[in-house]
């Protein structure tokens, strides 16, 4: 049983993949934040902006097998007149691998499918998945130290020194490394912040939330 929050066709807003059309499968539930309002000033994720609780998100639902749950996941990327070709599904959350597994992963290769997860990197990531995009929350103990992409939002309450921090992940074994501002009241100041850390320290490149910026989700 996957119990699914939203399914939605997009484009990839952020990171390495910005620009490119995809289903994103958005899993309820997460192991940093119950999701509740009342519980975010004692979560260790407090600044996530997203809906994740329950299933009535559009698409959303509880779906017995992988089978049911890839049939939708292809039909939303049908739904846009989409052809078989660069087919990508990009599981998030909440925090995706508290669901996600290898048979899911298997029929949705067998579809044609490209799978990408965006995941906090507190847990193990399944055989198979094609993309890691790790977002590491300060706070959160991180396991996943080798991936595709990380994608850190800064500042976060709990970073002490985030040049300390960031050249701390300059020695583990991510192929792209992002500064993400966070977004709210403080977007300005923060844009600054992460533009003049990848100034400084080119080994990072800016990720802006452009799904925002042009208004899609």
């Amino acid at each position: 049983m996957y119990t699914v929050k939203e399914i939605f066709p997009t484009l990839q807003g952020e990171g390495a993949h910005a620009g490119r059309a995809a289903v994103f499968c958005r899993f309820a539930g997460c192991n940093l934040w119950s999701g509740r309002e009342e519980d975010r000033a004692t979560a260790i994720c407090q600044f996530c902006d997203t809906d994740f609780v329950g299933s009535d998100g559009l698409g959303g639902g509880k779906f017995e097998t992988a089978n049911d749950l890839a049939n939708a996941i292809e039909l939303a990327w049908k739904s846009t007149s989409a052809g078989p070709q660069q087919r990508y599904v990009v599981f998030t959350g909440g925090e995706p691998l508290l669901q996600l597994d290898e048979v899911l992963i298997e029929v949705l290769h067998k579809k044609g499918f490209e799978v990408a997860i965006e995941t906090n990197g507190t847990l193990k990531v399944p055989k198979g998945v094609d993309w890691v995009c790790v977002s590491p929350k300060a706070g959160a103990e991180l396991i996943v130290l080798q991936a595709n992409e990380m994608k850190l939002v800064v500042p976060q309450n709990g970073h002490e020194s985030l040049e300390q921090l960031m050249g701390r992940f300059e020695k583990m074994d991510y192929r792209n490394r992002f500064l993400q501002p966070m977004d709210g009241p403080n977007l300005k100041s923060n844009t600054e912040l992460a533009v003049g850390l990848c100034q400084k320290r080119p080994l990072w490149r800016l990720s802006i939330q452009s799904h925002k910026l042009i208004g899609i989700r």
